[in-house]
Parts: C-alpha cells; sequence; structure tokens
C-alpha cells in the first residue's frame, strides 16, 4: 500500500495528468456538451474549418443515404486516389484509403485489390452506423488521400504520419508525432500499435518514442531513429492548433494534424477527449503546463485583455519547449 502511494506521489509531482482529473478539471470544465457535434462529426469540422479559412484535406463530396452511394462514381470522377470515412468514427475504424486504380478495380493503400461493390458496401455499412459513436447512422465523407511529406519516409510504415497537439483555451500544451507501423496496419492509431514520439514544442524537433508501452529510439520497421527530426513548418502547426479554438469554442481539445507534401500543414480532426499517453512520449506530465496557461487566463482577466493565437503560441513556446 505504501509503495502505491509513493508512487502516486511522485506521478503527481511530476505533473502527471490522470484520467479522473482530466475529466473533471479540463473535458467537463472547458467543453460544453451543446458543442460536442462540432468536433465529434468530422464533417461539420471540415465545413467550419473551410469557413473559417483553416486548410483541411480538400472535400470531394458526401454520401448520406442509401440512395445517394449511386453518386460515388461522380463525386470521385477520374481521381486514382481518395479516402472514404465515416463522419462520426472514431480510432481510424472504417476509413478506406484508395491508392491507385488497376483496371476496373482499385488499390488500397495496403496493396488490396478490391472492387466498386466492395467500396459500396463499406459506404453502406457506414451509413448505418457500424463506425459510429454510439452506433447512430452516419454520413460517408469521400476526401483528398494526404500524401505524406518526404520527411517521414524513413520512420513511418506505409499510412500516414499525424501530430496531436493538445490545446487548452487556445494554447498549445503539448505535442506528439504519431506514426504508423507494421503492426497498427499503416494506422496512426497509438491502441492498434502506432508509435508516439514526443515534440520539442519550440523547435518541432521529435523527441523519444514510445510503442507498446515501452521507451524506443528506433522504429520497429524501418530501423531509422525517431528523435531528432526536425518537423517543417512548425510555427505553421502551432498556429493552426491555437486556432482551432476559436474554430469549435472548445476549450480543451486534441488537434490532430498532417503535413501534406504539396499543401503543407493541414487539419485532420479534432477531439473533444484526447488521450493522456502523450505524457509518456514526451517524458512529461499535463498538470504543470495546464496551471501555467489557467494562470495567464486569471492574469489577462484581471487586466481585461485576452491573447491573440500568435501570442498564445509565442507563451506556449517560450514556456513548454524542452531545450
Amino acid at each position: 500500500m505504501m509503495g502505491w502511494w509513493k508512487t502516486w506521489k511522485a506521478l503527481e509531482a511530476k505533473g502527471i495528468m490522470g484520467i479522473n482529473r482530466r475529466n473533471a478539471d479540463y473535458v467537463l470544465k472547458y467543453n460544453k456538451r451543446s458543442l460536442y457535434p462540432i468536433v465529434d462529426d468530422k464533417i461539420i469540422t471540415k465545413e467550419r474549418a473551410i469557413a473559417a479559412g483553416i486548410h483541411v484535406p480538400p472535400m470531394y463530396g458526401i454520401i448520406s443515404t442509401e440512395k445517394e452511394i449511386e453518386k460515388l462514381d461522380a463525386i470521385i470522377g477520374d481521381r486514382n486516389d481518395f479516402v472514404i470515412k465515416p463522419a462520426q468514427g472514431a480510432g481510424g475504424d472504417g476509413i478506406l484509403v484508395i491508392a491507385d486504380r488497376f483496371e476496373e478495380r482499385f488499390r488500397t493503400i495496403s496493396g488490396r485489390i478490391i472492387s466498386h461493390e466492395e467500396i459500396e458496401h463499406q459506404i453502406s455499412s457506414i451509413l448505418t452506423g457500424l463506425y459510429s459513436l454510439g452506433g447512430h447512422r452516419d454520413r460517408a465523407l469521400i476526401e483528398y488521400r494526404v500524401t505524406p511529406d518526404p520527411i517521414f519516409s524513413s520512420i513511418s510504415y506505409e499510412g500516414v504520419p499525424d501530430i496531436r497537439v493538445i490545446v487548452l483555451m487556445g494554447y498549445p500544451v503539448m505535442a506528439m508525432l504519431r506514426l504508423p507501423t507494421r503492426q497498427s496496419g499503416g494506422k496512426a492509431n497509438l491502441h492498434q500499435g502506432a508509435i508516439g514520439v514526443g515534440v520539442d514544442l519550440a523547435t518541432g524537433v521529435t523527441l523519444r518514442g514510445t510503442w507498446l508501452n515501452n521507451i524506443i529510439s528506433k522504429h520497429p520497421d524501418t530501423t531509422h531513429p525517431v528523435d531528432g527530426v526536425q518537423l517543417p513548418n512548425w510555427d505553421g502547426f502551432m498556429h493552426l492548433a491555437a486556432e482551432c479554438y476559436e474554430l469549435c469554442g472548445l476549450g480543451y481539445i486534441g488537434v490532430d494534424m498532417v503535413l501534406d507534401k504539396d499543401r503543407g500543414p493541414l487539419i485532420l480532426e479534432l477531439n473533444a477527449r484526447p488521450g493522456l499517453n502523450i505524457q509518456i512520449a514526451n517524458d512529461c506530465g499535463l498538470t504543470h503546463r495546464t496551471l501555467a496557461v489557467e494562470k495567464r487566463l486569471e492574469e489577462l482577466v484581471a487586466e481585461d485583455r485576452h491573447d491573440s493565437p500568435q501570442e498564445r503560441v509565442r507563451f506556449a513556446q517560450s514556456l513548454f519547449g524542452h531545450v
């Protein structure tokens, strides 16, 4: 019993945030339930981002009913690659990534050849709510397929790496790069076997990696080091993350972004209940940083002013950089 107490006190001293504290002190406090649909539905998120001038993967079309599945050919046209995803999906489930055409069929990102009928069946499954939060009827989103920047070619397996930034009231507080592996099936999902790599908020340089709850220095598939990599256009990512507070109105969110080789940083989706594994990847707790932001907010209230997104980024980078 005493050993458990010492461990907990050590974690608390390091600022490690547990799920109960996250839920009570941040999710419930800063996230109004009425605003959840903005982040839980990828189509709503995308439409609001487009209206606000925030860069996202271009949307090709939406299928809302079984009858509308016949619009698929018109939506994809002669494009060789595209992505189909459930609007209310979670954890990457239900996403179909088409990388190329093969005669009258299609080739997925993993190399599997599928027919037009199989794509229609996947869309039908999405509409029934098979992949949606709560199992409710859903919509299928067809959009641009992100091509990862070449910087990731040596430290990622197949799929698209993404960058998760935790944002409190518009202030970025911690960042992590998520790298697909063979075990994760090319998905940037930590629970399925992707790698989480901490990122220095000030510089955009990667730190150590964590994989299946183990600390690692090299990608298990490519064997290249995952630390010490300079992510391009880091300030662009930071400003995108900060601007998402105005986009959705939720105070505590995870902002997931990608780096496309042609279009640069893009917002992929927002999460109102971001996980806590990011602390392991950064070897650092969230609590000290979130308390620093809350102190800053109190000071601004007393002075009757507020920080712009640019000022919020500068504040975060000055306080939370690892170097």
